[in-house]
C-alpha cells in the first residue's frame, strides 16, 4: 500500500479514513480493501475506536459513491471513457461493469463493493442509466456498511498478520476475478429464488 495513504490514515485517523475512502471510490488508484484491512489492525492495536473507524469509512464511502453517481448523472458515460484510463478505469472494466450492471442491476450495486474495479464504476453506471436516487442509495449505501465492516473486521482479527490481506491483493488475478463472479452469480440466483417464493 502507498506509504502516502497509509501516513494520511496515521496522522489524521478517521479525517483520513474518510478522504481515502472517498476520493479512492470516486476513482482514484487507492488500494481500499487493504486500507480498511489496516484501520481494522489500527483498532487492534488500541489506536482509534471500532465505531469511529466504521463510521468514518462508512461515511467516506458513502460520499465517494454518490459523487460518482451524481458525475454518471451530469457527465454520462463519454467522461468515463475519456478519463477513466488515468486513473486505472480501462475500457474492458467499463463494458465488463456495463454488462454486470445489465445483468444484475441493484444486486450489482452491492455485490460490486467486492470486486475490485468493479465497485469504482457501479455507480457511475447507475448514474448514467439514471437510476432513481433513493433506490441507488439503499442499495449503495447497504453494501457500503457490509464492505467496511467487513474488511475493519478482518483487519481487527488478523491483527498483526493483516499483510496477509495486502498480499492477497497485490497476487489478485483472474482466479479471484472468476471467484468473485461466482459469487455474484450464486446470491443473484438466491435473490431470485426468493423473490419468486415471496
Amino acid at each position: 500500500m502507498s506509504k502516502t495513504i497509509l501516513d494520511l490514515i496515521i496522522h489524521y485517523e478517521y479525517v483520513g479514513i474518510f478522504l481515502a475512502l472517498a476520493f479512492g471510490l470516486i476513482g482514484l488508484p487507492v488500494p481500499d480493501e487493504i486500507l480498511l484491512t489496516f484501520t481494522g489492525y489500527l483498532v487492534y492495536l488500541g489506536k482509534t475506536g471500532f465505531t469511529l473507524t466504521l463510521m468514518s469509512a462508512f461515511l467516506g464511502a458513502m460520499s465517494g459513491i454518490s459523487v460518482s453517481y451524481f458525475l454518471g448523472c451530469k457527465l454520462g458515460l463519454p467522461f468515463l471513457e475519456r478519463f477513466g484510463p488515468r486513473v486505472g478505469i480501462t475500457e474492458q472494466k467499463i463494458e465488463k461493469s456495463q454488462l454486470y450492471f445489465q445483468k444484475y442491476g441493484n444486486l450489482m450495486i452491492i455485490i460490486g463493493y467486492f470486486i475490485p474495479g468493479i465497485r469504482h464504476i457501479s455507480a457511475y453506471l447507475a448514474g448514467i442509466a439514471a437510476m432513481n436516487f433513493k433506490r441507488f442509495a439503499l442499495y449503495a449505501y447497504s453494501g457500503g456498511l457490509v464492505w467496511s465492516f467487513t474488511f475493519i473486521m478482518l483487519g481487527k482479527g488478523l491483527g498483526r498478520k493483516w499483510r496477509v490481506v495486502e498480499q492477497y491483493f497485490q497476487n489478485l488475478g483472474l482466479y479471484a476475478v472468476v471467484t468473485a463472479g461466482g459469487v455474484v452469480l450464486l446470491v443473484w440466483l438466491f435473490y431470485k429464488i426468493k423473490m419468486r417464493r415471496a
